[in-house]
């Protein structure tokens, strides 16, 4: 892989934070036609978010199997806003690589 300049590296991880929002979008409803072209252009050439989309599906399959067997999960305020806290301050962190 060729060494990137600090604006392709930008870029790269402006569309893999989209690639992943549209991934959530489109496992838990619709997305829009132009929405999945770019998704799929994006996955075609991106391993990184390949490996997301096929994690969150798995995820999201375990979830459902939770909620499935009638059982009722409430998380509350407090932990749901530290856990919160705590994914947006990863989100922001600069990539390692």
């Amino acid at each position: 892989m060729k060494n990137l300049t600090d604006q392709e590296k930008g870029d790269m991880l402006d569309n893999c934070k989209k690639a992943t929002f549209l991934i959530e979008k489109q496992q838990s409803g619709k997305i829009g036609f132009k929405e999945k072209l770019e998704l799929e252009y994006h996955l075609s050439i991106c391993e990184m978010c390949n490996t997301f989309m096929k994690q969150s599906a798995a995820i999201n399959q375990f979830v459902k199997k939770v909620f499935q067997r009638g059982k009722t999960v409430k998380l509350d305020d407090g932990f749901k806003a530290e856990l919160q806290k705590q994914i947006d301050a990863k989100l922001d962190q600069p990539s390692k690589n």
